[in-house]
């Protein structure tokens, strides 16, 4: 076992999410031709418009759970007619895509609550752009989970475990929290940190005992039958993921990010009312059984929340937390990576909610 785990680590310095968005400009030609929003988003854009885009290139990241952004072609359909390109790079999970935006690679991407955290403590430029929507489905596809033979029964357990999961990722967060609850502490687990693309396989061959996960590795093992869970992200006091940008490109392009913003939300909630459409659309990309992906949008939650002093307030209880168990070198503070009211006013549609 110790011979996997040393030849799959890869450690990354600094943490998941993001996964849907489509326009409906796609939903015109597919799915549901009669989508009154869809229409809206086929509007020609004033040229005025675009005296807040000051770019040519529009750099996404993306994690390797896929994006319908990306596979259905949406943004470029969208702003072609202003002549953005827009460039995607693939990245195992949100640490991994955090570090590349910290050297300059990428502009935008969505990722869980942790990794821009342990990315602004390293150093990097970043802003906080918009929110991932909470709701009454918010963890349940997170997991932290053990083969089905495994004498582990809880989250006690696991005291002087192995437990693998992403360093500095939304896992990371989540293991501490569930540790606290039953009067644990991080020094009472043996951290492995491997991505969830790696670590799926060893898991499936049972060479894992504990491991923090989410969807789409977790559904495809429940479906598999090669897990059972001990406790899921159910009522976790996280604020959620978040769309991270580069804090100048964000200054510099706000209308650019105000489209982007608006087709992200637009077609989130149009997912959300219809599941099965929005699996047909998946599948091919995600080489999933249908079965799987089946599983995974039903627990996937749906829309976008604007960034409001409430929210920064529950990120950096978050930050706080991390410092305070010595997961940080520093202090941080997440007003650095805070835009102004007037700049989020610039970036957020009148339509994104505000919980």
């Amino acid at each position: 076992m110790t011979k996997i785990f040393n030849t799959r680590r890869r450690f990354i310095r600094f943490g998941t999410a993001g996964f849907l968005g489509l326009s409906t400009a796609l939903v015109l030609s597919s799915c549901n031709p009669t989508t009154p929003q869809a229409e809206k988003s086929n509007t020609a854009i004033n040229v005025s418009a675009t005296s807040g885009i000051k770019t040519k290139v529009l750099r996404m990241g993306y994690q390797q759970a896929g994006d319908l952004v990306r596979v259905t072609g949406v943004l470029e359909k969208r702003l072609e007619p202003l002549g953005i390109k827009v460039e995607w790079a693939q990245f195992a999970q949100g640490p991994q895509l955090m570090e590349a935006m910290n050297v300059g690679k990428i502009d935008l991407g969505s990722v869980g609550e942790t990794p821009p955290i342990f990315a602004q403590a390293a150093g990097a430029d970043i802003v906080y752009v918009v929110g991932s929507r909470r709701t009454e489905k918010s963890g349940r596809g997170s997991a932290i989970a053990v083969p089905p033979d495994s004498p582990i029964k809880s989250i006690k357990d696991i005291k002087g475990q192995k437990v693998v999961f992403q360093k500095a990722s939304a896992s990371h967060y989540f293991i501490i929290r569930a540790l606290e609850d039953v009067g644990l502490k991080p020094e009472d687990i043996q951290v492995l940190s491997i991505p969830n693309v790696e670590a799926s396989s060893a898991f499936l061959e049972g060479k894992i005992p504990v491991w923090v996960t989410g969807d789409p590795h977790l559904a495809r093992a429940e479906k598999l039958g090669k897990v059972r869970i001990i406790r899921t992200a159910e009522g976790l006091d996280t604020p959620g993921g978040y769309y991270i940008g580069r804090k100048q490109f964000a200054i510099d392009n706000p209308e650019l990010l105000r489209i982007v913003i608006e087709e992200i939300d637009k077609i989130q909630r149009w997912a959300e009312a219809n599941p099965k459409e929005t699996a047909k659309l998946i599948t091919p990309y995600q080489k999933l059984d249908p079965a799987v992906m089946d599983l995974v949008l039903s627990r996937r939650g749906y829309g976008l929340r604007a960034i409001s002093p409430e929210l920064i307030r529950e990120q950096q209880r978050v930050a706080d937390y991390f410092y305070k168990n010595g997961l940080l070198p520093k202090p941080i503070n997440i007003q650095e990576a805070v835009l102004t009211p007037e700049q989020y006013a610039a970036i957020t549609p009148t339509t994104i909610s505000q919980k």
